[in-house]
């Protein structure tokens, strides 16, 4: 990825954050250019899941295609899109640990692309990071084993060379579910994989991406890609249906490019279990949670309405923006889905076992390193990436402590390659259960210390953060595992 000074990196350069617009022009994710207009409801069906083709025991052997179709994301409209089986979301790629996967991908896109199997640890070769691009009408085979004690929740997403925002605005997207033989929680259960997006669109239909230096654009470099219409599985406000007594475990996954979700279920709580690395040790009840791009967590939800009543799933309001660029509109609650319960006679609920599983915990008295990351407008380290360059070398074994650091005024997801690792603590306070993760959201001036342990698979790894639009403009290194 070649050096390139984008808006961001210019005003960074100048030693002063320069607002975009003024502060009676302060911009929203609806402007008047878009016309917000409902998608086809859904019921809260969960996406597709590819079919395997495989007759081999404990292999999975799939065919995805990207390629650009027309669908009806909104009632009476059509918008052009990049679809992943012609499906947004794409279909669910649904494993379990131990299997041999084989993914046969053919890029039928005008574009490069990857697919990169967004939390997996796997080998470099198939990460689908920007070093593997696949040329329009190429095909490439996805090679990897889904390793013991990863079970857990991912999704899969392109990562092309400054084009991911785009090609994930566009439509490519879909849910990964990792299934133990061994998993605590009973597959009676009903199971729902919810993908959360956000989208704009012009009044065509058209998805709007603006001019990269047009005022707009300038908004979404920094900022992150907003929309106003927000999606569940590609459907706005969708219902899903619960049985009083009932208890649903959902699988959350954040696809947006640059939104965070604070969401809550009106009447409710949530039991939470798992994060991006699948189940915690011990079940938490929460009544919000908070969802950075590409994070995804494990909740339970109790049917606990009379038969016939609803509650809905919203997004509250969560400020992680800069002063200068904050939307207008950033505290505007938005709906994302109803819960339904229905006139069947209320059951009688299962326990919820107190303990779901052991996650052993990383010793950080054998750290062989300990590194400094700082998150600064744009830059990572103060540096754009550079393919390149290796921002940091460490060996196959090594354990590391990290340090990372957010000196700006506005939230940066980071997000590793390749490796899962552990919270120590957040702004010196120590973490309070342990859980595998992928993404940490790194609020505006705070930090956190993680562990991490390369305990296979050399190669060149990405780490970056997960605002889609900083991404696609340098905020990203190279780890180089060895």
């Amino acid at each position: 990825m070649a050096h390139r000074l984008s808006l961001l990196t210019l005003l960074a350069l100048s030693g002063s954050l320069v607002a975009l617009s003024s502060p009676n022009e302060s911009y929203s994710t609806s402007p008047s250019l878009v016309r917000v207009v409902p998608s086809p409801k859904g019921d809260g069906s969960n996406p597709s899941v590819l079919v395997n083709i495989s007759k081999l025991p404990n292999t999975v052997e799939v065919n995805i295609s990207a390629a650009v179709t027309t669908l009806s994301l909104q009632t009476g409209v059509t918008s052009e899109v990049f679809a992943y089986n012609g499906q947004v979301p794409g279909p669910t790629l649904d494993v379990h640990e131990g299997d041999h996967v084989i993914v046969h991908f053919k890029n039928d896109l005008p574009e490069p692309t990857t697919v990169h199997w967004h939390g997996i640890h796997l080998p470099f070769e198939s990460d689908g990071s920007p070093f593997h691009p696949i040329g329009p009408g190429e095909k490439h085979d996805y090679v990897f084993t889904v390793r013991p004690g990863t079970a857990g929740t991912y999704w899969y997403h392109p990562h092309p060379d400054h084009r991911t925002g785009y090609a994930i605005g566009k439509g490519l997207f879909g849910g990964i579910i990792v299934r133990a033989a061994d998993d605590p929680l009973p597959a009676s259960m009903p199971d729902k994989l919810l993908i959360l997006s956000d989208n704009r669109f012009l009044q065509d239909g058209s998805i709007d991406f603006p001019e990269p230096h047009s005022h707009h654009g300038g908004i979404d470099e920094e900022n992150g890609r907003e929309g106003p219409v927000l999606f569940v599985n590609g459907h706005v406000m969708p219902t899903i249906s619960i049985r009083s007594g009932e208890i649903q475990r959902w699988r959350v996954v954040n696809a947006s490019a640059g939104r965070i979700y604070r969401f809550a279920l009106t009447g409710h709580t949530f039991l939470h279990v798992g994060n991006d690395g699948g189940l915690f040790e011990r079940p938490v009840e929460v009544k919000e949670m908070l969802l950075t791009t590409g994070e995804r967590v494990e909740l339970l939800v109790r049917g606990t309405d009379a038969p016939g009543s609803k509650s809905v799933l919203q997004s509250l309001p969560y400020d992680r923006y800069a002063p200068q660029t904050r939307p207008r509109d950033w505290e505007t609650t938005r709906d994302l889905l109803t819960l339904q319960t229905t006139n069947e006679t209320p059951i009688i609920p299962f326990t919820i076992p107190a303990t779901l599983r052991h996650i052993p915990a990383l010793d950080s008295t054998k750290a062989t390193a300990v590194r400094t990351v700082v998150f600064s407008q744009g830059l990572i380290n103060g540096k754009m990436m550079d393919m390149a360059r290796v921002d940091v070398s460490t060996r196959v074994g090594a354990t590391e402590i990290w340090e990372i650091e957010n000196i700006v005024g506005m939230d940066h997801p980071f997000h590793m390659h390749g490796f899962q690792f552990q919270v120590l603590d957040r702004n010196g306070v120590p973490e309070p259960y342990r859980s595998w993760k992928d993404m940490l959201n790194i609020p505006k001036h705070e930090s956190a210390r993680i562990i991490v342990r390369y305990a296979d698979y050399p190669g060149k790894w990405m780490f970056h953060c997960h605002i889609l639009d900083h991404e696609d403009h340098g905020m990203m290194g190279v780890l180089e595992v060895k």
